[in-house]
């Protein structure tokens, strides 16, 4: 059983940068892909970004290509999510997700654990 505790949300202003950590603990950490997804008021779940167990692949949607970087680093067991430039559409709960599929998912019912989530919230 893995377990998931997220970290780094917070309040910020247009075009502010904020750090999302994740740490992992209760599993084997570099066996699992990660994943990062949000949840706004009212919406459903989203992806945002993934990275695959070693760090080599990552993937992310459209709307915070260019803006977010997703890392990890498996001798902390830790993932990352660096969001700069970030805009007001941004607000939602994020979440940090496990799982193995084969390299990595955009898709939420392959992963396998997920975070309580943190809370971001973008003001213009």
């Amino acid at each position: 059983q893995v377990q998931l505790v997220e970290s780094g949300g917070g309040a910020v202003q247009t075009g502010g940068s904020l750090r999302l950590s994740c740490a992992a603990s209760g599993g084997t950490f570099s066996r699992y892909a990660m994943g990062w997804f949000r949840q706004a008021p009212g919406k459903e779940r989203t992806f945002v970004a993934t990275i695959n167990w070693s760090g080599a692949s990552t993937y992310y949607a459209d709307s915070v290509k260019g803006r977010f970087t997703i890392s990890r680093d498996n001798a902390k067991n830790t993932v990352y999510l660096q969001m700069n430039s970030l805009k007001p559409e941004d607000t939602a709960v994020y979440y940090c997700t496990a799982g193995r599929p084969l390299g990595y998912s955009v898709i939420k019912e392959e992963y396998d654990y997920w975070g309580q989530g943190t809370q971001v919230t973008v003001s213009s």
